[in-house]
């Protein structure tokens, strides 16, 4: 058998000759109850992230972005802690692996719903590629006008499962994504942020699909399309339901700070409990402004909380100090 990255076999490509639309139909038509059991926890978590207001909504977002992200560096081989990618991310560098963390600040706005999959050159950022060098993983894609043919192969047959619910879809589009080489073969993190945001056709709240842990049964697979399948929706719904738990475990803390500081007079307690659930990092300056209060008083509400075992500090530092809920 050849493999996905050889460009003709017996006068087909790989991805031609590999890829059977038919097949991946039956294999949902088989899958009925499991997927509407993930379709109904999508729902739910969906209805969960819509409920919230709009800074939070953008906080679980960003949560759940950094879940999945650090879930796919470690299954790629490529290991960053949430709590790194969190500090880069708000330029408090943490001294890891560069090029891993140049991927997970990729993966996260990807995520969170920037770039159009359907435009999959400025989706994988390829138009910096002159500027910014191209490493050892990317060096293997096709270029130019051989990455521009992979493109319009993999939208041809894509277009072939396009009537496939957008939850089982993602099973046989990361098929595809290897077939037509569009990324190389170590290179996980694109074909599964591309199919988380896939996934999410028709959320209005959540901006991806998350998989977190669980992704890494499927995100690199093998077999036949029904056993690929019905793997890919066990992981969706035990994605699903892990996100739903992590909301929960921000909503618990929130409760219970609020009772832990009700005896603190004025509004001020509040505020700062809301900005720390709504965000899953933030510095004084933007509790000040998430907040409304001065620097001096988010200090020491940080301070205080940090003391009553409600928010911790990541950083260890004295200056550009990164706070979170703790619990």
């Amino acid at each position: 058998m050849p493999s996905a990255s050889d460009i003709e076999y017996h006068g087909k490509s790989a991805a031609h000759q590999f890829f059977d639309a038919a097949d991946w139909f039956s294999a949902q038509a088989g899958l009925a109850p499991e997927l509407a059991r993930a379709a109904f926890a999508l729902g739910r978590l969906e209805g969960a992230v819509a409920a919230l207001e709009p800074e939070a909504r953008a906080g679980a977002n960003r949560r759940l972005a950094l879940i999945e992200v650090e879930a796919m560096l470690w299954a790629q081989g490529t290991p960053l802690r949430r709590e790194e990618i969190g500090r880069d991310l708000m330029e408090a560098r943490a001294g890891a692996d560069l090029e891993a963390m140049r991927l997970a600040r990729w993966g996260i706005r990807r995520l969170e719903g920037q770039g159009d999959p359907r435009e999959l050159r400025g989706f994988l950022g390829l138009h910096r590629a002159a500027v910014s060098g191209l490493d050892e993983l990317l060096a293997t894609r096709p270029t130019g006008q051989d990455f521009d043919a992979a493109v319009e192969e993999f939208r041809q047959l894509a277009g072939q499962v396009a009537a496939l619910s957008p939850l089982v879809r993602a099973a046989a589009l990361r098929v595809l994504w290897r077939l037509c080489g569009l990324s190389a073969p170590e290179m996980l993190a694109e074909p599964a942020t591309w199919t988380a945001r896939d996934m999410a056709e028709g959320c209005e709240a959540l901006r991806f699909v998350p998989l977190g842990r669980h992704g890494r049964a499927v995100w690199v697979d093998a077999g036949p399309p029904a056993e690929r399948m019905a793997r890919h929706l066990a992981a969706v719904t035990a994605g699903i339901q892990d996100a739903r738990h992590e909301l929960a475990r921000v909503a618990d803390w929130q409760a219970r700070a609020q009772a832990a500081m009700a005896g603190v007079k004025g509004d001020n307690a509040g505020r700062v409990i809301r900005a720390l659930a709504a965000h899953p990092l933030l510095n004084a300056a933007m509790l000040e402004d998430s907040a409304g209060i001065s620097r001096d008083t988010a200090e020491r509400m940080l301070a205080r909380m940090k003391a009553m075992g409600l928010a911790r500090e990541i950083t260890g530092g004295r200056r550009f100090r990164l706070w979170m809920l703790a619990g």
